[in-house]
């Protein structure tokens, strides 16, 4: 169907919405009255030839951009959809206009077709207008960049990219599919107001999601597994927020670098908050967090809010030093706070300026201060490279410029020991009693009870962590008993940490026997005794 045939559908319906609407008021003169539906506002692509637009199998991109450019010529139109379950191949870039929403089916892909020789920056998916887009929405459905029939290019210089925007406003890339690329997912520079949600990204070839010079940037509830750099990275961005996020890489050469980046130059970045993500297995750190350049007033660079992350087994890059949990530089006043590190290579927390870098990029001035509270740090490994001297659970290379505020963490274990170039006053040095450390359960026991993903539980140990952090942190959000004191680690100050609680371990015991959660086993107990006494009933 061509745009002639869209537009004679439109006034068509709206001839047919005039007499509804005659037709419901006559109604409603001596009845309630009655409501009318909107009109649709989709068009849909296609490959079987019931679409209003359809394609062939091959430079998919000419229908979808027909569709794309109809919608922007016609305001009453807002999307496009595209139909599964179909592979729309492209041999150029889709193209969007603005207040536009491109969705489809989950089976819907959008695929780069083989041996494309595009030029770099050149993306799939990209705006219409060279000056700027505003209020895109893209969602639903799957992109496969074809990196093995694409082998000609190199991954992470810029070509391929999946979903590029620049100087544009209120983009959402959402419950998208994104694999298998030589760049990025969606690149966004000079732009406002992204939200990247919900979606799952395997093996590109650059970042996940990486904005530059941009403000108001969030990404939530994705599943991200690097290749060659980061899942989510900022530069000179401004606030920002990344949270509740599963970010991982695979043990490989091009597995990746950091989980997620956060690097300043010449852009203020002063409100930037990170939080309940997990992140494990990443080839490089899971979060690097890097000013540098000339000299820069401290009000550009400060307050970075790390907190209830899980961090495990990052940093697995035999061939980098600059591996570990958190790997820090020329921030002022980073807090790092209720966090977990467990098993983390090199160091849980870092001051260093990664080897290899010009010293001539590597940040000035001094007073360069990381608060680290409240947090578990335990079971650090030397990493593979240079491994000597590694080890500990906090590690400041950088002393004479940068300082460590160690308040009420806990560590342990810690294969060389816990601070090089730190200490602290009020740490505890204890085994935190995870409830399932091999599975990744870092509720703390508790003799009051514990949170177990379903229910409140009861141990018959307590941990240490709990009721031990910063005097000064908020509780409020913890459940009664709280102690009136925030516990150390992931959960602390949460609706499901851990309850205070004093009982002795045998008083807890005596209470799970006779509680009814123990009824089947009181039974096999009496079966025992009188089988082994051989009485009867």
């Amino acid at each position: 169907m061509n745009g002639k045939d869209l537009r004679y559908r439109w006034q068509n319906r709206k001839k047919t919405g005039v007499y509804l609407a005659i037709l419901i008021f006559l109604i409603a003169v001596g009845t309630t009255a009655l409501s009318t539906t909107s009109p649709n506002t989709t068009v849909y692509v296609g490959t079987d030839g019931r679409g209003d637009f359809n394609c062939d199998g091959s430079d998919a991109q000419v229908e979808i951009n027909k569709a794309l450019a109809f919608v922007a010529e016609n305001s009453q139109f807002t999307t496009v959809h595209l139909k599964g379950p179909n592979t729309y191949v492209i041999s150029d870039s889709i193209l969007l206009g603005n207040d536009t929403v491109l969705e489809g089916d989950p089976t819907a892909i959008i695929k780069l077709k083989d041996e494309a020789d595009w030029p770099r920056d050149k993306p799939l998916i990209t705006q219409m207008d060279s000056t700027g887009n505003h209020n895109i929405t893209i969602k639903g459905f799957e992109i496969n960049g074809n990196h093995n029939r694409n082998g000609e290019k190199k991954r992470g210089e810029g070509y391929y990219n999946q979903i590029h925007f620049s100087n544009s406003s209120d983009i959402q890339v959402h419950s998208m599919y994104m694999h298998n690329g030589h760049g990025d997912g969606l690149k966004v520079e000079r732009s406002s107001n992204i939200q990247f949600y919900n979606n799952r990204v395997y093996r590109l070839g650059h970042d996940g999601l990486y904005a530059i010079e941009c403000k108001n940037v969030e990404a939530w509830n994705n599943v991200i597994t690097c290749r060659t750099n980061s899942a989510l990275r900022v530069w000179n961005s401004n606030h920002v927020k990344f949270h509740d996020n599963v970010i991982d890489s695979f043990y490989h050469w091009s597995a990746g670098g950091p989980g997620i980046q956060l690097q300043k130059t010449t852009g203020v970045m002063n409100d930037i908050e990170v939080y309940n993500n997990t992140i494990h297995n990443t080839y490089g750190p899971g979060i690097w967090l890097l000013g540098y350049g000339n000299s820069y007033p401290k009000e550009e660079a400060q307050d970075v809010y790390i907190h209830h992350n899980i961090f495990y087994t990052t940093g697995t890059n035999p061939s980098i030093d600059w591996v570990g949990g958190v790997v820090t530089s020329g921030f002022y006043n980073t807090l790092i706070e209720n966090n977990v590190f467990d098993g983390i290579y090199h160091a849980a927390v870092i001051h260093m300026y990664p080897t290899g870098y010009s010293t001539d990029l590597s940040p000035k001035d001094t007073g360069y201060t990381t608060i680290v509270r409240n947090n578990i740090i335990v079971n650090t490994l030397q990493r593979t490279k240079d491994p000597g001297g590694t080890g500990y659970g906090v590690i400041n290379y950088l002393p004479g410029t940068h300082i460590f505020a160690l308040e009420n963490n806990c560590l342990y274990n810690n294969i060389a020991g816990d601070y090089r170039n730190a200490r602290s006053t009020s740490d505890i040095h204890a085994d935190p009693h995870f409830a399932n450390r091999r599975n990744h359960d870092y509720h703390l026991k508790s003799t009051g009870g514990r949170w177990n993903g379903e229910t409140w539980v009861k141990d018959l140990v307590s941990s240490p962590c709990i009721d031990a952090g910063y005097p000064n942190s908020d509780y409020s959000k913890e459940p009664e008993d709280n102690g009136n004191r925030i516990n150390i680690g992931r959960y602390g100050n949460t609706e499901y940490t851990s309850i205070s609680g004093n009982m002795p371990g045998y008083v807890v015991w005596w209470n799970q026997i006779f509680s009814p959660e123990w009824k089947l086993f009181r039974l096999l107990l009496r079966i025992i005794f009188l089988f082994c006494f051989n009485i009867t009933y």
